[in-house]
This record gives C-alpha cells, sequence and structure tokens, in this order.
C-alpha cells in the first residue's frame, strides 16, 4: 500500500490540491448564487485524467457511474452525470490514439465476442438509417458507442493486467455499497410500505428493477473475492498507464506469474462487508427478476461444477421453453390461478412472480410485449429503429391488455426485455446478435474455467461469466444496457472474460 501512495504521489497533490481549491471556490460562490462555476476545476480535472491517465479515468467512471445522476442539459437531451461527458471524452481520446499509433492486440479484434459486438453495432447503424425516428436511433445508438468503446474494447487491452479487472470490479463494487447503504438506511421504518420501498434507491438509480440488477451482477464475482480470489498471484505486466495499445508487441500474457500478494484481514473484512452488503441490498430491492437471476446463476454453477457440457446445458434449456409452448394452455391456466399481488413479505413477492391474473407490474410486462410483437409483425427485418419503442408503442397496445399502471405517454420505460426489445427495434437480425453475443461470451468463460493454466486465472473467468449470466436471465424481463448504471459492469466484465481468454496460457488437451 505504501508503495502505491509513493509511486503516486504527484497525482494525490494534485488532487488533494484540487479538492481543496473546489471546497473554498464552492464556499465563496455558494452566497453569490452560481456555486455551479466550482465544478469546474473538477471537469479540468477530468479532463487531465482522461488525456493523460486513461487506465485511472477508467476506475474513476467506475467508481462514480453508481452515484451519477440524469440531468438534462439540453433540451431534449439528458445526460448521466458526471459519468457520460466523461464516457464521451474517454472515447474521443481512445480512438486517436488507436489510430495514430495502429497498435491495438488483432487477438481482441478476431475474438468471436469482439465480431459479435462489432456486427450487432454495425447493425444498429444500418437500423438507424431506416429507423421512423432517425434523431432518436442515432442518439441511441451513440449513447451504445461510449458505453462499450470505453467498457469493452478498451478495458479488454487494459485488463490484460489482471489486478486491473480486480481494481475495476472494487471501484464499481465500493460505489454500489455506498448506495446500497443509503438507500437500506431510507428503508428502515418503512418496511410495510412497497412503494416506498420501491423507491429508496432513488435518485441513484431509478427504480428498484435497475437497482436489484446491478446487485446481481456483482454478487458472483463478489463470492469470488470473499473465496479467496484475490490471495491468487496478481498475474500480469507492469506498465505505463498512459499507453494502453502496446500489447501487440509486448505481447505480455496474464498466465506469466509474479509474486503473489498477501491475503490480509482488511481484505477479507472488505469482501465480507461487501458481498453482506450486496445480500442485504438484493433483499431489500424487492426485485423479483434479481432474485430468479441469481437462482439461475447458482443453478448454472452447479451444472458446470458436475461437469456439464454447454451443448447439454443449451439442449435442457431449449427443452424447458419447449415444454412451456408445447403445454403453455395448462401453464397458463394454472398461472391465471395465482391472485399473490407484490408484497413486502418475502413469501408473498415470491408467489407474485407467476401471477399473471391482477399483478400489475406482470400484467404491463406482458403487455409490453404484446405491443413490441405486433410491431415486430410490421417490419420484421429492419425493426421500427433503435430506441423508438417507447416513442410507439401507445397505438400497438390492447384496451383488453392494459393494466393499471399503463400509460400512452412513453415514460414508463421500454419493451422490458433485453430480446424483445432488440427483435422490435432492430428485427430478426438484432435480437439474434444479441443471443449470440451472450451465449458466446458464456461459452467463452466455461471454457476458460475449464482450460487455463492458471486455476486462479479459470476460477475468475467462471466468477464473471456467472454475473453475467445474472443478467442474461434478468434481460428477459428487463432491459437496462441502455444506462450507463448497467452498462459500465456489463461491458467490462465481457471485457474480462475476453481478456482472460486471449491473455491466458490454456492447459495441453
Amino acid at each position: 500500500m505504501r508503495g502505491w501512495f509513493t509511486s503516486h504521489a504527484r497525482l494525490l497533490t494534485a488532487l488533494a490540491v484540487t479538492l481543496a481549491f473546489i471546497a473554498a471556490e464552492a464556499f465563496a460562490l455558494w452566497y453569490r448564487g452560481n456555486a455551479m462555476v466550482a465544478l469546474v476545476p473538477a471537469a479540468l480535472l477530468a479532463v487531465w485524467l482522461v488525456v493523460m491517465r486513461l487506465e485511472t479515468a477508467l476506475l474513476c467512471m467506475a467508481l462514480l457511474t453508481p452515484f451519477a445522476i440524469n440531468m438534462a442539459l439540453l433540451p431534449g437531451m439528458e445526460l448521466s452525470m458526471p459519468v457520460e461527458p466523461m464516457m464521451i471524452l474517454f472515447s474521443a481520446v481512445f480512438i486517436f490514439r488507436v489510430l495514430a499509433e495502429r497498435d491495438y492486440d488483432r487477438r481482441l479484434l478476431r475474438h468471436p465476442v469482439t465480431l459479435l459486438l462489432t456486427a450487432s453495432l454495425a447493425w444498429m447503424a444500418v437500423t438507424s438509417a431506416t429507423s421512423e425516428l432517425p434523431w432518436v436511433s442515432v442518439k441511441y445508438t451513440l449513447a451504445r458507442l461510449w458505453f462499450v468503446l470505453p467498457f469493452f474494447y478498451a478495458s479488454a487491452q487494459i485488463f490484460r493486467q489482471r489486478r486491473r479487472i480486480r481494481q475495476f470490479f472494487w471501484a464499481y463494487a465500493i460505489g454500489l455499497g455506498v448506495v446500497i447503504l443509503i438507500a437500506t438506511s431510507k428503508t428502515l421504518g418503512n418496511f410495510s410500505d412497497l412503494q416506498t420501498l420501491h423507491r429508496v434507491m432513488k435518485p441513484f438509480y431509478n427504480d428498484h428493477t435497475a437497482y436489484g440488477c446491478a446487485i446481481a451482477l456483482m454478487l458472483p464475482a463478489a463470492v469470488y473475492f470473499v473465496l479467496g480470489g484475490v490471495r491468487g498471484s496478481e498475474n500480469g505486466v507492469k506498465g505505463s498507464e498512459r499507453t494502453i495499445v502496446s500489447s501487440t508487441k509486448t505481447r505480455e500474457h496474464l498466465s506469466s506469474h509474479s509474486p503473489s500478494l498477501p491475503f490480509s484481514p482488511f481484505h477479507s473484512v472488505l469482501a465480507l462487508t461487501l458481498l453482506a452488503l450486496l445480500c442485504t441490498g438484493l433483499f431489500f430491492s424487492y426485485c423479483r427478476a434479481a432474485w430468479i437471476s441469481v437462482v439461475g446463476a447458482i443453478g448454472v454453477y452447479v451444472l458446470i461444477r458436475m461437469g456439464m457440457k454447454v451443448k447439454w446445458m443449451i439442449l435442457l434449456f431449449a427443452l424447458g421453453v419447449g415444454g412451456f409452448f408445447a403445454y403453455q394452455g395448462d401453464v397458463l391456466y394454472r398461472l391465471e390461478k395465482n391472485t399473490q399481488d407484490s408484497s413486502y413479505t418475502l413469501a408473498d413477492q415470491v408467489k407474485s412472480i407467476s401471477n399473471i391474473s391482477t399483478d400489475a407490474s406482470n400484467l404491463e410486462r406482458l403487455n409490453r410485449w404484446a405491443a413490441a410483437l405486433r410491431m415486430w409483425g410490421e417490419r420484421p427485418v429492419t425493426g421500427t429503429g433503435p430506441g423508438t419503442y417507447q416513442f410507439l408503442y401507445a397505438s400497438y397496445q390492447r384496451s383488453y391488455q392494459l393494466s393499471t399502471i399503463s400509460t400512452n405517454a412513453g415514460d414508463l420505460g421500454n419493451a422490458h426485455s433485453e430480446y424483445i426489445g432488440p427483435l422490435t427495434e432492430q428485427g430478426v437480425p438484432g435480437t439474434l446478435l444479441v443471443a449470440a453475443l451472450f451465449l458466446t461470451t458464456f461459452v467463452t468463460g466455461v471454457r476458460v474455467y475449464r482450460t487455463a493454466k492458471d486455476p486462479a486465472v479459470g476460477r475468475m473467468a467462471l466468477a464473471f461469466t456467472l454475473s453475467l449470466l445474472t443478467y442474461y436471465v434478468h434481460g428477459v424481463f428487463n432491459n437496462f444496457l441502455d444506462t450507463d448504471k448497467l452498462s459500465v459492469p456489463f461491458w467490462a466484465f465481457t471485457a474480462a472474460v475476453v481478456a482472460l481468454d486471449v491473455y491466458s496460457e490454456k492447459k495441453e488437451m
């Protein structure tokens, strides 16, 4: 720890001076009615970080994302402050460096996950050109770009140093842990008021579903660190923070060994505290989809530890889906018998998961899916355009499917599915690319777990794969990849799986 402070003495000095200046200026300007001017030094610091220290800027964005708040900077344009402006600048600097140095690792570019993501972005650009609301689709596609450029394309190469993966996880986890503390403190004394419980995470997270999804996404990785993930050797190389596009020449590998770091009592306490916070936050999120996603990840983990091949897992899943459609009449009849609405008690909340007769949330989700499928039926190949669903779906609703929370204003979210949403907005190719991307990432993570020469690399790959799996399951019921709250950890964890695959040594099979 002392060595870290010594090597970063100049940066810490600059931070201390800047923070002192911000505090003094804020105090002075507060009485003049224009305290926003006090943020100018912070903005200059952010610019300096992105231009001079991309890796440090990435960690700062991860730390700040859980605290970011949407602000309307211009009419019709909202940005998540302060992280989205940093993402935009980061993306521009990253592209400039890649084009100037022409040294981005081609192994990453040739990886199946990268190819599928690039194809998905290209198809979004195509469907933006054919969109019913072109300007909306262009803005949506640009936002997706400044999510994936820093947190996938740049991170995949930064994560050639495994310690960077660990640092990224802890940066986001610490920020989320503070938000959980704040939300949980608001929960105390309001246990019987479900509507209040659904709002305690504001203004940091818009609703309890996104909040619960973020917590579920972090849980498997947190369990990995608690069970000794930080014991393993911090493999990778030490290099300048200023250059992130240098691995093609040096060919560093995650599997090159360096001395292991001690697992201190502080690390133990921190990891256990984080896990306890995540479990507490997940419970009090009252997000049923998040609960289901964690149970799904546990089930898949058991299958993987049993040695089941991925192809048999896929077949098992396909049989389950096929069985549902084969007996959907009987299944739906039984589901309609359930009249348990959402509740603040755990047992009743679990029972309400299958209530499609009176539960407003479930009914509204079915209404959104039905409207989405009607929209897709009119434009099955190119869809209506990225980001357009919420502005167009109102006329596709049917009165007999409306719930008590239905609206024609398009202000309560999108299609509520990471698979049906792209189907409506980008047609069949869009949803196939999304499904293929998720499946390929999962297959990659399991393969690294089973073939990595260093067991620590394999365990880390499995942990992040299971974390991503929680989102794949949650994506059936909601979609949040158009927000920074979930895009930041999701694409970074995907980049971690790809980096562990590319830069690790494999067993001889």
